[in-house]
Formats: structure tokens, C-alpha cells, sequence
């Protein structure tokens, strides 16, 4: 019997590096040389995809941070304080960015920025605290924290690049596995039912489509087309039609509305992982327990309407 496949094993698939990770063949990428500038890129370029995920104002710029601070310490009402430690930790990586910012400009300018320089552990210390205030800041669904998104900046300052690009093959594979996850409890779901015959190969295709998504790079010369193919095969997903008797009972026309809502909120949670290529298991969790839930009920109808 063959060995399994390490974690970590690389190989050429159809003319492209790839590397493997708990099940999934991912696209590998080059990382850049380690140094203060690409940390700098790096952080810079995470922290703006953190903000693009998360909830709308909490991206306070890094010279309101007293401010921020002083609004969440004195917030005694347990709601306002959550949003406002939110703002607080928007405005701690904002923080850390300028500092970051500036010591590069100075190793720029032939400065030596030693690793213990004052910046360098104050930069540190506002990322830590940032990701402290991490459970407090939601997705911009609403409906979770997304914790792995939010310590990456954290992880990019803390470890070599090359290690943190290591370590993104296995948040793009838990996200892969949810993606997996949900379409495939949705097309057993709906799949099993004669109005909803026909949509599994469109959920398959969407599947396919939100995996090559999460794991290409917007930098890729690649992603205008694979961002268009995940956006047309979403589209194609929703615009799918059930098919009903025209007799149908108003029942049974609510229930395919309802499965038609799944289909779309089942759209919207694939879309939002494959996006900040990390996974949603709260949110995944929900999503599936509705699913089972529309099955049950489907269940119920079937046996009502073979016994009247």
C-alpha cells in the first residue's frame, strides 16, 4: 500500500507548483527574501485584507489610539464596550503599521534597526494586544469572530516570512475543508429532492471555483480569471430554477423558497471563506444544522403527502 502524502510534500499538477496540506493540493507560492521592507508589505498587505473582512469602523487610523483607549476603558455597557474594544484594536494595528512604516524607511536610509530596538518591541507589543482584542471584533456577516484572520499580522511580524508563508497552506486547507463541508451538505440536501433536481453538478462547480479562489493570490496574474469563473459559477448557483408540479400545494412552493434561501445563504458563507481564506466553523456549523434541519422538514412533508 502507498505511503500517504507528508504535509508539506510539493509537486508539479498541470504545470504548477503546488503544495500539499491535510488532503488538498494547494498552489504554492515563492516567498519573498526576509527583511524589515517585505515584513513591512507583508503586514501592511494583511492588515488591509483584515479591514476588508471584518465589521465597517473599526479601522481607526493609529494617532486615535488614546482616544480609542480611553473610550473602551470607560464603556461600562457590555455592547458598546465589544464594539468599542473592536475600534481599539483597529487602531492598535494601525499602530503597529506606522511604527513598522517608518523603521523601514530609516533602515532605508542606512539606520541599523536592531530586533530589541525600543519600536521594534512597542510595534510588538501593540500587535499582541490587538490580537488580544481579537474575540471581540466580528465578521462582517456578523455572525462570528474570524481569530485566524485577525492574528496574521502578529504571525507576520512575530516569525520569518517564509515560515508565515508555510503557514498559510494550512488555513487555506481548513478553509478548503469548509467549503467541502457546506456544498456537500447542500448538494446531499437539496440533490435528494425531484424540484431541486439538477443542481448538484452547479454546486459542485461552485465548490471547484471557491477552492482555486482561496488559494490564489490577488497579486497573481491568474486571479482575472479565477475570480471571474467563482463569480459566474455563484451566479449560476442562485439562478438555479426548481422545478414544481403546476398543481403544487402553497406548501410545497414555500419549501422550495426555503431551500432556494439556503441555496443562497449557502453562497454567501463559501464566498466569505474563500475570500479570507480562513475557515468559519461557528457559521459552518449553523449553516449545516439548518440544512439538517430543511431535511427533517422535507422528511415530515413527504410522509404527510403519502399518507393522505
Amino acid at each position: 500500500m502507498d505511503a500517504p502524502t507528508p504535509n508539506g510534500a510539493t509537486a508539479i499538477v498541470d504545470g504548477t507548483k503546488r503544495v500539499f496540506c491535510d488532503g488538498y493540493w494547494i498552489k504554492a507560492y515563492d516567498p519573498p527574501a526576509d527583511s524589515l521592507s517585505a515584513k513591512k508589505r507583508l503586514i501592511e498587505a494583511l492588515t488591509r485584507r483584515l479591514f476588508n473582512h471584518v465589521e465597517h469602523g473599526i479601522n481607526l487610523p493609529g494617532k486615535r489610539l488614546e482616544q480609542a483607549r480611553h473610550a473602551f476603558e470607560s464603556e461600562a455597557d457590555p455592547d458598546r464596550r465589544r464594539v468599542k474594544g473592536a475600534m481599539l484594536a483597529g487602531a492598535l494595528f494601525n499602530r503597529a503599521t506606522d511604527i513598522f512604516t517608518r523603521l523601514v524607511e530609516l533602515q532605508e536610509l542606512g539606520v541599523e534597526i536592531d530586533p530589541s530596538d525600543g519600536l521594534m518591541r512597542e510595534c510588538g507589543r501593540c500587535l499582541q494586544e490587538a490580537l488580544d482584542l481579537g474575540r471581540m471584533v466580528r465578521h462582517r456577516s456578523g455572525e462570528e469572530s474570524i481569530d485566524e484572520l485577525w492574528g496574521e499580522p502578529f504571525r507576520a511580524f512575530s516569525i520569518p516570512v517564509e515560515a508565515f508563508y508555510d503557514s498559510r497552506y494550512i488555513k487555506i486547507a481548513q478553509a478548503m475543508r469548509g467549503i467541502d463541508q457546506i456544498t456537500d451538505a447542500l448538494a446531499g440536501t437539496l440533490g435528494a429532492l425531484a424540484p431541486f433536481a439538477g443542481i448538484q453538478p452547479l454546486v459542485a462547480d461552485f465548490a471547484a471555483a471557491a477552492r482555486q479562489k482561496s488559494e490564489t493570490l490577488r497579486t497573481d496574474e491568474a486571479i482575472v480569471e479565477v475570480w471571474t469563473s467563482f463569480v459566474v459559477a455563484g451566479e449560476h448557483l442562485v439562478a438555479f430554477s426548481p422545478r414544481l408540479p403546476a398543481q403544487a400545494s402553497e406548501a410545497a412552493a414555500r419549501a422550495v423558497a426555503d431551500g432556494m434561501a439556503l441555496v443562497r445563504r449557502g453562497r454567501e458563507l463559501v464566498s466569505d471563506i474563500a475570500r479570507a481564506r480562513v475557515s468559519m466553523p461557528k457559521s459552518t456549523r449553523e449553516y449545516i444544522a439548518r440544512l439538517e434541519a430543511y431535511h427533517h422538514a422535507m422528511s415530515s412533508i413527504r410522509r404527510v403527502a403519502r399518507s393522505a
